[in-house]
């Protein structure tokens, strides 16, 4: 990458402030590993499953699978998360979450294929508790490590750079794969993937909560005491480190249990609602695509490595216009826009019979993709009250997770009946009208009480 493709990275018209520049450089760094972990053994592993004969309700439990582990722990995670320091608990989690992707690498040479397949299902579940508290622990952590006026710039930056190095290692991975006989490749990428996750979660560690430009006090010792030089030597870099994890102002008592009645009553609830059926659409149709690129379209590892970088391409120079599009238009209609247009990912992919369409969906897809995700967090963020973030994240995290279980075993059954690019037109449709709800749902303006 050249010195302007960086420049346009990292450029914004305004200083970063000073106690913040640390936090933006992990978080880049975290997010630019994690890249590593999703365009190798995250992206291939429904691949992989695909070719050693897994049908669609076992490429469906690979997404409903952790979304049952977290239906049930979200809430009780939610209500850990406001006891403790924020670095020390996501951190952990963190650990325990990716140490998982290390067992993916010698299935091969101890389990049949069939074995193989429910083992990546079983992992895939107890991997998912821990990976229940890093996932509403990290947007509490973010929300606390990047001033409101900044989120948008940070994460068109970090979708940038995920974009980045997915491009590069899909197409390594694609390549490998040709190369390197079957499965020796999907163990090297799988590997691949472990060292992302490894410096991804080193990165975490130094990610440190400074509300108002100021470090928290921690309380007790967190994780982030071990992470620094002369002690184990841990570095850290995925979306959560850094000093106390208290979500709450220094000196509050926690905050009493948030009841599903009490959210639905709030003006909050229907922002929920909303996101629950957007999130439903994008499940329908995500356990379909690996099925459909292997079974239908009969396509090559190296030719899916190429959908995904240009997902990523696309994916990228989008996130450089983000700050921009959220500045003048806000995160509710740039989440709306981006919902609109991941409606033509799905359509694209029911209408090809080849690499053609499949390619340009790809870039279609990556053009939404990267809209949704740069915008949605902060979206969400603007939407909960500062001294409930964790409750109120676990309830997202809940519907989320909901849509994730009910989508990823719905879908595969609809496609059954009517054929996968049926179904896939039918899902995309629907993603068009949750788009339109992102759309007419109007902002919360007071403090959800």
């Amino acid at each position: 990458m050249g010195k302007e493709q960086v420049r346009l990275i990292l450029h914004s018209d305004r200083p970063v402030p000073v106690a913040y520049r640390r936090n933006f450089l992990h978080l880049y760094l975290d997010i630019a590993w994690y890249g590593v972990l999703a365009a190798s053994a995250a992206s291939f592993v429904a691949v992989y499953a695909a070719r050693q004969g897994a049908n669609g309700f076992q490429i469906g439990l690979l997404s409903a699978g952790p979304a049952v582990v977290n239906l049930a722990f979200t809430l009780p995670a939610g209500r850990w998360l406001e006891q403790q320091a924020v670095d020390a608990a996501v951190s952990w989690a963190a650990v325990f979450h990716r140490l998982f992707y290390l067992l993916w690498v010698p299935l091969p040479l101890v389990l049949g294929p069939q074995g193989q397949v429910w083992a990546l299902v079983g992992m895939t579940l107890l991997m998912s508790i821990p990976g229940t508290a890093l996932a509403v622990g990290f947007n509490a952590l973010f929300a606390e490590a990047v001033p409101p006026d900044w989120r948008g710039h940070v994460a068109g930056v970090r979708n940038a750079l995920l974009a980045i190095t997915f491009i590069v290692v899909s197409l390594l991975c694609g390549y490998l794969l040709s190369a390197l006989p079957f499965p020796t490749g999907y163990q090297v990428v799988f590997a691949i993937g472990f060292v992302g996750a490894a410096m991804s979660t080193l990165h975490l560690w130094f990610v440190v909560p400074r509300p108002n430009g100021q470090v928290r006090q921690r309380v007790g010792r967190g994780l982030g005491d071990l992470a620094w030089p002369g002690r184990f030597r841990f570095l850290p870099d995925s979306p959560r480190p850094g000093a106390a994890l208290r979500f709450l102002a220094r000196g509050r008592r926690p905050a009493g249990r948030l009841h599903l009645p009490d959210v639905v009553r709030s003006p909050f609830g229907r922002v929920l609602a909303a996101l629950f059926a957007f999130h439903l659409t994008v499940y329908l149709a995500v356990p379909l695509f690996p099925l459909h690129w292997v079974n239908n379209l009969g396509l090559a590892d190296r030719e899916i490595g190429y959908g995904t970088a240009i997902f990523y391409v696309s994916v990228f120079l989008s996130s450089t216009q983000l700050e921009r599009l959220v500045r003048r238009w806000g995160n509710r209609r740039v989440t709306a826009l981006g919902a609109v247009t991941m409606a033509l990912y799905p359509t694209f992919m029911a209408l090809a019979h080849g690499l053609g369409l499949f390619l340009v969906g790809s870039a279609a897809g990556g053009l939404g993709w990267s809209l949704v995700s740069g915008a949605l967090t902060n979206y969400i963020l603007d939407e909960i009250p500062g001294d409930r973030r964790p409750a109120y994240l676990a309830w997202y995290n809940l519907a989320l997770n909901g849509a994730l279980l009910l989508g990823s075993l719905a879908g595969p059954a609809v496609a059954s009946l009517i054929g996968l690019p049926a179904a896939l037109l039918i899902f995309a449709g629907l993603r068009l009208l949750a788009a339109g709800g992102i759309f007419v749902c109007k902002s919360v303006h007071e403090e959800v009480p």
